[in-house]
């Protein structure tokens, strides 16, 4: 699936400070980890809210991102701090809130079960 990145800015690529090696899905996944999830206090990633990452060849972003609810009033925090961990690595972002397939628990990752049990929950 090809994600359009029409609606970001024009980079010039002589002007443009590139990052040494082109950024990675992986190195997205990987800075994500550093958003935490206002409520629960883990990573979106850990969580298993981020369903997805899409980088092109000017390191401009389309995350694909859900939330445990739809009615979450928190998500311009969650932008706030995806914008701070992305600073350097991309050139622009942009998050797809998507609810399909509906966040669950079984989207939570390992380490992110032994996190929350750590916090008092009960996680199968």
């Amino acid at each position: 699936m090809t994600t359009d990145h029409s609606d970001f800015p024009n980079v010039d690529l002589e002007a443009a400070v590139q990052p040494k090696g082109a950024t990675t899905k992986e190195d997205i996944i990987e800075a994500m980890k550093d958003v935490v999830d206002p409520e629960l206090g883990i990573n979106v990633v850990d969580l298993g809210l981020v369903y997805g990452a899409d980088v092109d060849e000017h390191s401009n972003t389309v995350l694909s991102m859900t939330l445990t609810s739809a009615a979450c009033p928190l998500t311009d925090v969650i932008e706030d701090q995806t914008r701070a961990a992305l600073d350097g690595l991309v050139n622009d972002f942009r998050i797809e809130w998507v609810w399909m397939p509906p966040w669950g628990p079984d989207k939570i990752t390992d380490d992110g079960r032994e996190m929350l049990r750590a916090l008092g929950f009960n996680i199968g």
